[in-house]
């Protein structure tokens, strides 16, 4: 298998180009934008940001519906939008943390994590101190966003938002936390069961964090590879050619990709299931996948197609203006991130250049 994740790294060759940064539009991508202006009409509202004193950001989108969605998160009725940022305040800075409560949802957590036994050592000793100490290092104006979607107005929201959350901190009550740089090591862990019936394989390498310029290549990557269920018909006609050797060869039971992004890294790789005696067949197929200009463009229109598609209703917008809030400072129109996907170029070996370089890790 450790041979296999050596040649793992050019599955994705004849791939992607780098894009520029998400946190400001390059001139290419602001020529493509003026572009895409004239040629799309998009029925996407305004969100409109407004930074309090204390550094707290105040982002919303009012489309105009009858509800709205606050980040924490509350569902409300537009007229009940005062009562709903009363309540997600009280949660955040008035907490009691009750010695009760805290065991009940420790509880409930221990059980989750057994089910995928994690190690269950960090969750018992948790206390209230532990939490208490959290919330008075890590709550303070410039690290929250009060997001909100639906029909509700901006500037009702920043007065409710001044009213509840203006007594918030603006830095840190002390020196900010060191955080140590994040370290990536390549290995290879083996857990076997011989009465498990089926091999569970995941292959990861050191990816990008959410600002980086390859972070939409890699998405692109991501989509293009795509996954596959046995469940899945198509057969010979699905559009993922790996899912096309898996379902003809019976390669595995299923496979998924996946491109996790954090603030300063991120995880891309792919996570399989097989039976021991395809497992070899489907690692060779993995490093042999071939990767034409066609199969880029599918993909680009894929992963556009997912993002609108994941845009659908207040709930799912309310989290997406929070989270890119939080990422980029910024929400980026959906036409920019369109003109993105469409600026950069398929390339012979970009991908290999920008997997090839990080060690991998293998774990099955």
């Amino acid at each position: 298998m450790a041979a296999s994740v050596q040649r793992l790294c050019s599955a994705g060759r004849s791939v992607l180009s780098r894009s520029a940064s998400l946190l400001t539009p390059p001139a290419a991508a602001q020529r493509r934008l003026a572009v895409a202006r004239q040629h799309v009409q998009l029925n996407v509202p305004e969100t409109r940001v407004t930074a309090l004193d204390n550094g707290l950001r105040v982002a919303s989108e009012d489309s105009g519906l009858s509800t709205c969605t606050t980040v924490y998160y509350a569902k409300a009725f537009t007229k009940d939008l005062p009562r709903a940022v009363e309540i997600l305040a009280d949660i955040i800075q008035n907490s009691t943390l009750g010695e009760a409560e805290i065991e009940r949802e420790r509880g409930v957590i221990l059980r989750e994590m057994q089910e995928v036994e994690t190690n269950l050592q960090e969750v018992v000793s948790i206390n209230r101190a532990d939490l208490v100490e959290y919330i008075t290092t890590h709550y303070f104006g410039p690290r929250m966003v009060l997001a909100a979607a639906g029909g509700v107005s901006h500037d009702e929201l920043i007065g409710l938002a001044k009213h509840h959350f203006g007594k918030l901190p603006a830095r840190y009550r002390s020196d900010a936390p060191a955080l140590p740089a994040c370290s990536f090591t390549g290995s290879e862990i083996r857990v076997r069961d011989d009465k498990m019936p089926l091999a569970h394989v995941a292959i990861a390498m050191e990816a990008v964090g959410w600002s980086h310029p390859d972070t939409i290549p890699l998405m692109v990557a991501n989509t293009l590879i795509g996954n596959w269920d046995r469940s899945f018909g198509g057969g010979a006609n699905l559009s993922s050619k790996l899912a096309q050797m898996a379902c003809q060869g019976g390669l595995c039971h299923s496979f998924q990709s996946f491109n996790t992004c954090y603030t300063d890294t991120g995880l891309w790789g792919l996570y399989m299931v097989c039976e021991p005696s395809t497992l070899q067949d489907m690692m060779h197929h993995t490093q042999l996948e071939c990767v034409t200009e066609c199969e880029v463009a599918r993909a680009k229109n894929l992963l556009k197609t997912n993002m609108l598609l994941h845009l659908d209703g207040s709930t799912p917008i309310c989290e997406d203006i929070g989270r890119q809030m939080l990422c980029y400072s910024r929400r980026i129109p959906l036409h920019e991130l369109e003109a993105r996907i469409d600026s950069f170029l398929v390339l012979p070996g970009t991908a290999e250049e920008i997997l090839s370089q990080r060690s991998a890790v293998v774990t099955g």
